[in-house]
């Protein structure tokens, strides 16, 4: 069974309880789309943030019938297109990595300036160019399209703004969120509430200036449901890998969860004790940041499963 939903208009801000857009059976594929993080608003020189009504409009939720707090919601991630010929890179002033935030108050001689890239996008080349703003300089990036924001409705009755990551998924900005990859989130509510959005064309590790090549996305998406089984964690597997997400600050926190998350994977699943996947993970485990801008930081741990045991 697949399901289409028309043009994004029904948007949401935030991860939490609301109306479902359409309900869903394990097995069932979903064909739909996402705007960009910035409402699609920024189309051509001379737009502002002012034109931006929101932080990454979500589309959903979607009820997952049979989903119940304990389960595990997988969601595979069947195929994801940039949907439209530009992609948006912004700054602005008080967010980011290397400057100024709330978090990270610094003397600064002045503020940093608004600013706004567009990249036009070859799909036949499946890249996008780079354009300085203060020179002539062009560069191609690869396209990697990936969903920055993906996740279900929180425990607790909690509602969290769509610019937060955190146990339940939601803006983990992670490239891992790509097609061929499988992601696992816990269910905290009946239904799980699935929501998706803030399509990425590419981006650089931490997305340290705060934005990726912001892209509206068609996505085609497969449910799944592991009962009785709760994931702390999200986590994401293809063939050739398993990648747990940390999500916390400060990042050494991040680290810690990302890792202990996959030590109890692999203890579970490919029967290793926990203090031999311990060991094992410090000689071939790795890690990279996904997000360092946003109320908690990101990472994703991995371990390719070639050195792990056949799976039990």
């Amino acid at each position: 069974m697949s399901l289409t939903t028309p043009p994004s208009t029904n948007v949401k801000y935030v991860f939490g309880a609301a109306p479902p857009v359409a309900r869903l059976k394990p097995g069932n594929i979903l064909d739909a789309n996402s705007l960009d993080c910035f409402g699609n608003a920024l189309q051509k020189p001379g737009d502002s943030f002012s034109l931006v009504k929101g932080d990454n409009p979500l589309t959903g939720p979607f009820y997952i019938e049979g989903a119940e707090p304990g389960d595990t919601l997988v969601v595979h991630l069947l195929d994801l297109q940039v949907d439209g010929k530009q992609g948006v890179g912004t700054f602005s002033p008080g967010f980011g990595a290397i400057n100024a935030t709330h978090y990270t108050p610094m003397l600064e001689k002045e503020a940093l300036p608004e600013k706004i890239w567009f990249y036009p996008i070859d799909h036949a080349e499946r890249t996008a160019t780079f354009q300085a703003l203060d020179s002539s300089y062009k560069v191609k990036i690869p396209l990697h399209p990936f969903l920055g924001c993906i996740g279900v409705a929180p425990a607790n009755g909690e509602a969290r703004s769509s610019i937060v990551p955190a146990e339940f998924g939601g803006n983990m900005d992670a490239p891992e969120a790509s097609a061929g990859n499988t992601l696992h989130l816990p269910v905290n509510v009946a239904g799980a509430l699935f929501y998706f959005g803030d399509g990425h064309a590419a981006m650089g590790d931490g997305e340290i200036a705060g934005s990726a090549i912001e892209v509206p996305m068609k996505v085609r998406l497969q449910f799944d449901l592991v009962k009785g089984r709760h994931t702390g964690w999200p986590r994401f597997e293809n063939e050739k890998e398993i990648m747990a997400a940390g999500i916390y600050r400060p990042v050494d926190d991040a680290v810690r969860i990302a890792f202990t998350e996959l030590v109890g994977w692999i203890h579970a699943d490919y029967g290793l004790s926990e203090l031999d996947a311990y060991e094992l993970l410090s000689k071939v485990g790795k890690i990279h940041l996904t997000e360092m801008v946003d109320p908690n930081y990101v990472v994703v741990a991995s371990v390719e499963k070639k050195y792990l045991p056949p799976k039990k």
